[in-house]
């Protein structure tokens, strides 16, 4: 069954593109952000691209309006964000992190990860937010130019999904495949996110040496652990 799907930070590249992609794919989805009237922008540039179910509320609103949450923001203003919206996060939600801790953030580079004391910036998150609410870790891994570009192309990459709740991890899995072109694959325990989070970084300076938007395919496996959109 179909959930309205808030996301925290939308506004952002990685959280735009999401934004985009789920509601082409018949999703209702709400961009949050720190200004609501930012939000409202991003929503109606996707709605005139797609013509879908999009709105936008400043981030505590969104979280009070979800059960289901993804956070797109930057490495450095994710904790003192989830401490804000802690209030307004419902028991009981899912969180996807898709948050990597890049070193750029304290003016390092991007194609570098900094030590984060929990083990992972999807752990850390997991320790902000109230206790009953489900932390997964997933779409580090995807090109927010990809997802924002030609949006009749599919989207060439796996998405690796880590949880330490089970019900959690099929739920990131099925939002995953909306997105044609996606498979997804259960990356075990949340403490594994930390190296999902450390391939963006090697993404990026490839990206950054052969000026591309490469993702990754995880090949080799039986065709049962590969999840991806059915067939129309």
């Amino acid at each position: 069954m179909s959930r309205a799907i808030a996301i925290i930070g939308g506004t952002g590249p990685a959280g735009t593109g999401l934004a985009l992609r789920w509601a082409r794919a018949g999703e209702t989805v709400i961009i949050g952000s720190r200004d609501s009237a930012r939000a409202g922008q991003t929503a109606e540039t996707i709605r005139k691209r797609v013509g879908a179910n999009v709105s936008g509320m400043e981030n505590s609103a969104a979280c009070a309006a979800c059960d289901l949450l993804v956070l797109t923001v930057p490495f450095e203003g994710q904790a003192a964000l989830l401490k804000q919206l802690k209030p307004a996060i419902r028991v009981g939600s899912i969180l996807i992190d898709a948050t990597v801790p890049l070193a750029a953030s304290v003016g390092g580079r991007a194609s570098r990860t900094l030590g984060v004391w929990q083990g992972s910036a999807a752990q850390q998150t997991a320790e902000l937010v109230p206790k009953g609410v489900s932390v997964t870790a997933a779409f580090q891994n995807v090109s927010a130019d990809v997802l924002n570009g030609n949006i009749d192309e599919d989207v060439d990459c796996d998405v690796i999904v880590c949880s330490d709740d089970p019900n959690a991890t099929q739920v990131a899995m099925e939002l995953a495949v909306k997105i044609p072109g996606i498979r997804a694959i259960d990356g075990g325990k949340l403490e594994n996110a930390r190296i999902i989070e450390q391939i963006t970084a090697l993404l990026i300076g490839l990206n950054i040496r052969y000026k591309g938007h490469g993702g990754i395919r995880i090949t080799g496996l039986p065709d049962a652990a590969y999840k991806s959109l059915a067939p129309q």
